[in-house]
């Protein structure tokens, strides 16, 4: 295991490239499994969560070939092979292969997903989908068992705005008979992605970006090259880094339609923030000021910002309140901002922050992937040394973090944890 260190107090400077989205990426190589022949995924990230995506492909009889950032899938040989425990339970995302298996095999057996814990996310929209489009869906042992005679399209109403029900449904829907009608459906560009992937293998697929999809049945999809849209977690991470610690940074390979919410605070704030052909320049104009945020299903300001955010507000003069409407628990970075030194308090569902304050280097854990990006930009503004565990965490959706944030010029390395430090980790 290894812990993240960081100097602080080094100014951003320069241009970094953005990854392939790894939300998407997640939702892609299940996707696969739905094609006849070989289908090429270009541009995806290399991060923990998308090899452990492509080991359980080869687990249930794929052939998986990587090329850097590309990687070739054949489906010929899959089979409707059981995936109770193992590798699926490291990531919420592998619930994907419910839909895709349930998709081509008419079946499907799937352990219970895992990943960062945020609160109670449960997959009941996921399962009622499922069950309209004719699948009977049981839990024994820990396991999703999905058992279809076939599968016919149906209308399915969403009670909640989902991005993981919507994809998943539409996974099962597209070979279905007849046709599909997705009601209350999210609008992510992750989703549109997809959506543009299962097109591209032949699936007939309208009102993707709306809240309305509407699915007609094919008998097969073949195989295709799809390549992947940039992530916008990633990019709008460093954008709020280059807010934070910044001079002038240029984040390349974005679509900043994609996070306009974010450009629209950090304009707030008083952060330079100009657009152009897949490129944004973020300039720190200090004194900067505080604003609230609110999550919100997109369009709006996404869950997955929010902690790094709370990190920027702790630089910036005022007071900030955010708060959360997707996963109200999703606030185990607090404590560790406060020992950081931060002026941060929760109070109902909200957090509160007050600034501008002088962090101080400590010993910090990341309890999940965006409280780790938090610490980090945290850390980076910082006095003294910061020491990041749980890194793992922070590899499940950053690619290559370490190396990308030096070029900027942060001070920022890797070491190995030693045996007593993994004990005191594994126990805290």
């Amino acid at each position: 295991m290894q812990k993240l260190l960081i100097e602080g107090g080094h100014e951003l400077n320069g241009k970094v490239r953005i990854s392939g989205a790894k939300n998407s990426a997640v939702a892609l190589l299940p996707a696969s499994i739905l094609a006849d022949s070989t289908v090429t995924l270009e541009g995806l990230p290399e991060i923990s969560d998308v090899y452990t995506l492509g080991d359980l492909l080869e687990e249930i009889g794929g052939s998986v070939s990587w090329n850097g950032q590309d990687v070739t899938i054949q489906p010929e040989k899959m089979i409707a092979m059981p995936l109770p425990n193992g590798k699926v339970k490291k990531l919420r995302a592998s619930y994907y292969f419910m839909g895709a298996m349930l998709g081509k095999f008419n079946k499907a057996v799937i352990g219970l997903p895992g990943g960062c814990y945020l609160g109670p996310r449960p997959i009941d929209q996921h399962i009622k989908g499922f069950e309209a489009l004719g699948a009977e869906v049981t839990n024994e042992q820990g396991a999703i068992y999905l058992r279809a005679k076939e599968l016919r399209g149906a209308r399915i109403y969403l009670d909640v705005v989902s991005v993981g029900a919507t994809i998943n449904i539409m996974l099962a829907a597209v070979k279905a008979k007849g046709k599909t009608i997705i009601e209350n459906a999210a609008k992510e560009p992750e989703i549109i992605d997809v959506a543009t992937l299962l097109t591209n293998m032949g699936a007939k697929i309208k009102g993707v970006g709306t809240d309305v999809i509407r699915i007609e049945g094919v008998p097969s999809l073949h195989g295709c090259k799809h390549t992947i849209i940039p992530d916008r977690i990633e990019a709008g991470t460093y954008a709020i880094a280059a807010a934070a610690q910044g001079k002038e940074v240029v984040i390349d390979n974005v679509i900043s339609q994609h996070i306009e919410s974010l450009i629209a605070k950090l304009r707030e704030m008083g952060v330079t923030v100009e657009e152009s052909d897949e490129q944004l320049y973020i300039a720190n104009r200090k004194p900067l000021k505080s604003v609230d945020i609110k999550t919100l299903v997109y369009p709006g300001f996404p869950t997955d910002l929010q902690q790094p955010f709370t990190s920027l507000l702790t630089q910036v003069t005022g007071t900030g309140v955010i708060t959360d409407t997707i996963y109200s628990a999703r606030l185990k970075h607090i404590d560790e901002l406060r020992r950081m030194n931060a002026l941060i308090k929760v109070e109902g569902g909200s957090v509160i922050v007050s600034g501008p304050t002088q962090l101080q280097g400590a010993k910090v854990k990341a309890s999940d992937l965006r409280a780790g990006a938090a610490l980090i930009i945290a850390g980076l503004a910082a006095n003294g040394i910061t020491e990041i565990t749980g890194v793992d965490h922070i590899d499940r959706g950053y690619e290559k973090i370490t190396d990308k944030l030096t070029s900027l010029g942060a001070n920022i390395w890797r070491k190995d944890m030693t045996q007593k430090e993994i004990a005191s980790f594994q126990n805290s």
